[in-house]
């Protein structure tokens, strides 16, 4: 349709100026004497229009002449570029891929260009780093170091990086200087916790640890493991004095206090250093929040000494749970423990016996044997005490 308006427009134009032309009697006279040229106006219409043709083109000529320079430099530029752009877009394709090997060449010719050097560096690094190539690895990370605009970028990939290579101490450093940028997004915090973890630093995982789970930021079974991990390498190392242990029970927070792990293993720890008053205190604590077999085996290791009023109360106590957990074995050989202890020997031997029936664990079943034989052999029954040493013998091979 747009073709067949302008034929028609350009036909009402032509047949406009062949009328115009024929009816036309002007004259031009060009005179330089000697000289004399004469012509039709129409003609020199014709002319003047051809002239003007003439010296338009060739000042678009020269035009062109003169910018060939820059528009090959700038034609150089674009298939840069394009280069570039396809370079960058390869190694994110074979990164994503697992092709690491063709990402990282991918990445040398995204480099090229200098806006993509700095992505094009991370991504090379992070090829390098799966292909076990180490210094590859640090090259790469080592061109984009000064770049402002990549930083956190280049800190979160040296932090990730080193982590899954283990040279925590190292992505620690990295996440010092993460930190003190005032970059503390959940993702930072999650390698940083990884990287404390692997340091041993337990303190600090647990702080971050409580600042991801408030955020739910972590699955709550990998947050009750890592709290697990933290109490007892911070409870439960025997290189800890008492007052060692005291004060790291003091920073504990008092919703993990009662948490049958923890305070399991406080309970322990206060035990093996003699301090089984707090030891006590804690299990009781913690029973009555839940109640777990652990934190009732510390109570057991727990005990007062003979005829003292804290090992009454402690069967007291025990006598009561019963109540309500009359087929609980711990319960049973806590209470056989604690009577054989204060020399009640018929209760002692009952409980014992009850436990010993319902016990499950192996271990429990050795230690009622192992109580039953240490109950006789103060009773002076020699025989009941060497066959229940027998099979604690027989429990243990087993």
């Amino acid at each position: 349709m747009r073709l067949l308006l302008w034929l028609v427009a350009l036909m009402a134009t032509a047949i406009g100026i062949a009328v115009t032309a024929r009816f036309n009697p002007g004259n031009v006279v060009l005179s330089y004497p000697p000289y004399r040229i004469d012509m039709s106006l129409n003609l020199f219409i014709v002319l003047l229009v051809a002239l003007f043709a003439v010296v338009y083109g060739l000042v678009r000529a020269f035009y062109a002449t003169a910018r060939m320079p820059q528009r090959v430099a700038a034609y150089r530029q674009r298939k840069r570029e394009r280069e570039g752009n396809k370079g960058l877009r390869d190694a994110l394709k074979g990164l994503f891929e697992g092709r690491f090997g063709h990402a990282e060449k991918a990445a040398m010719r995204a480099a090229e260009l200098p806006e993509n050097a700095g992505l094009a560096s991370l991504i090379g690094a992070r090829a390098a780093h799966r292909m076990r190539e180490p210094a590859r690895r640090d090259a790469w990370l080592a061109g984009v170091a000064h770049d402002a605009s990549l930083k956190t970028a280049r800190l979160m990939t040296v932090t990730e990086l080193l982590v899954d290579d283990h040279q925590h101490d190292a992505a620690l450093q990295a996440v010092d200087e993460l930190f003190a940028s005032g970059q503390r997004h959940i993702h930072a915090l999650q390698w940083a916790m990884k990287a404390n973890q692997q340091a041993r630093n337990w303190p600090e995982v647990l702080r971050l640890v409580r600042i991801l789970d408030k955020r739910k930021a972590l699955h709550p079974a990998l947050a009750k493991r890592l709290r697990e991990l933290a109490y007892q390498s911070l409870l439960g190392e025997g290189g800890h004095d008492a007052e060692s242990v005291r004060r790291t029970w003091a920073g504990v927070p008092a919703a993990d206090r009662t948490v049958p792990y923890i305070a399991a293993r406080a309970a322990e720890a206060f035990n093996a250093r003699g301090l089984h008053d707090e030891a006590r205190a804690i299990a009781e604590e913690s029973l009555k929040a839940e109640w777990d077999e652990r934190v009732v085996r510390a109570y057991r290791d727990a005990a007062g000494p003979y005829g003292s009023p804290t090992l009454l109360a402690q069967i007291e106590s025990c006598e009561q749970w019963r109540k309500s957990r009359p087929a609980d074995a711990e319960l049973a050989l806590t209470l056989g423990a604690l009577c054989l202890k204060q020399k009640l020997w018929g209760k002692a031997q009952r409980y014992l016996e009850q436990a010993l029936s319902d016990a499950l664990d192996a271990t429990m079943v050795r230690e009622a044997h192992l109580k039953l034989a240490q109950m006789h052999e103060a009773l002076g029954q020699e025989q009941e005490a060497a066959k229940h040493y027998r099979q604690c013998a027989l429990v243990s091979i087993l």
